[in-house]
């Protein structure tokens, strides 16, 4: 079988680093408008055997004849491409994965369910961290439970050595921390969806050392279908993003002076958008594949056999010192490939358009993540006993 990536960014040379060295396809090829960024990857991976293309898919009039070409496609693009990516899948009958990132983008996908099935074709979208491999934890705790009172998922990506004023790094798009940031988050409420301001409903959490005492709170994406394909089945869900303390603070009150709006300003003889600045200068100014770490709680409570029990599960996945590559790329990009490799392998066979917590099988995509040392840990007590 033969495999495309799109995108040869940080999270599309992850993908191709965990196809080099994990799978069996007979060709990998990764594709990007840059030749910069070609360049790159190809003196990360350092292997012949992974096959370069230059492609703009904003500018080829027949993206279909590259898609025939490939039996998956792995798009490691910005979200607003998915759609229109995973449309021209289905017509090439090509099996699609992507990454997600955005609720309204990852619907009008789920639309093309009846055209994918038809045509035998697998299209999951939400392949990455959160929504991803959070997603297949919540699969996990709804098959081991009769009744699931509550999952909180909390995750994180963090700079192993915070720097003010923020104490973050760049590890992704900035144009997708924004989203992330200013679009509502989404909540299941006893059989209601809700939508909450991000940003907001401030905690804390703890974690061993060195981290201790960190906050968390709502953020937009990464329950994404969560919510609706376990309505009858979890009471309670929500998702927050892991951050140093006071970060929340800090960076809405640049997101409340309309740091990221959208619509179109005039300086001088400039026409620009606040969000095209404010990334800009977030780029410009913020520390960028720096070591990092990779943070993960999930905290659940349900009935089983009658008994009320808690299950907690925990991450912590540090920069790769060998191979130089992020936390991120490693918990972002390793589960799209593991879920490609199932694809090729017949493990996933269904067709049509199904996201994470419906096509994946939790205990080989689990035992996957351990062989590339992701250590997902899993604490299960009754009600009166502490999870620590």
């Amino acid at each position: 079988m033969e495999i495309l990536v799109l995108g040869a960014g940080l999270m599309g040379r992850a993908i191709a680093f965990d196809l080099y060295n994990y799978s069996n396809f007979d060709e990998i090829v990764i594709a990007d408008k840059d030749k910069k960024n070609l360049e790159l990857t190809k003196k990360f991976l350092k292997t012949k055997e992974i096959k370069y293309l230059k492609l703009d898919i904003e500018k080829t009039k027949n993206l279909k004849k590259y898609f025939k070409n490939f039996d998956i496609i792995i798009s490691a693009l910005p979200y607003k491409y998915n759609f229109m990516l995973a449309k021209t899948a289905v017509e090439t009958k090509t099996h699609f994965l992507d990454l997600g990132g955005n609720n309204d983008i990852v619907k009008k996908e789920l639309g093309l369910f009846n055209k994918a099935k038809s045509s035998g074709v697998t299209v999951i979208p939400d392949c990455g961290l959160a929504p991803g491999l959070t997603s297949v934890i919540t699969k996990d705790i709804v098959e081991q439970m009769d009744y699931v009172d509550y999952v909180k998922l909390r995750v994180g990506g963090l700079p192993q050595k915070p720097k003010p004023p923020l104490k973050y790094q760049i590890v992704f798009s900035p144009y997708g921390l924004i989203n992330e940031y200013v679009e509502d988050a989404i909540i299941l409420d006893h059989g209601k969806i809700l939508k909450k301001r991000s940003m907001t409903e401030l905690e804390t959490l703890y974690f061993p050392k060195p981290f201790y005492e960190l906050e968390a709170f709502l953020t937009s994406g990464g329950c994404s279908t969560l919510p609706y394909t376990f309505r009858e089945k979890i009471g309670y869900l929500d998702y927050k993003t892991i951050r140093y303390k006071g970060h929340c603070e800090k960076f809405k009150v640049l997101l409340d002076l309309g740091f990221a709006f959208e619509e179109k300003i005039k300086i001088g003889k400039q026409v620009i958008t606040p969000r095209d600045f404010f990334s800009t200068i977030l780029i410009k100014n913020l520390p960028a594949n720096e070591k990092d770490v990779v943070l993960l709680k999930v905290f659940a409570g349900g009935i089983k056999n009658g008994k009320k029990l808690k299950i907690e599960y925990s991450m912590i996945d540090y920069y790769d010192e060998k191979n130089h590559i992020t936390s991120m790329m490693r918990t972002t990009g390793f589960p799209v490939s593991i879920t490609a490799q199932m694809i090729e392998q017949g493990i996933i066979k269904e067709n049509g358009v199904l996201c994470s917590e419906k096509i994946i099988p939790c205990k080989p995509f689990f035992d996957e993540l351990k062989k590339r040392n992701i250590i997902i840990k899993k604490f299960i007590k009754n009600e009166f006993e502490s999870c620590a």
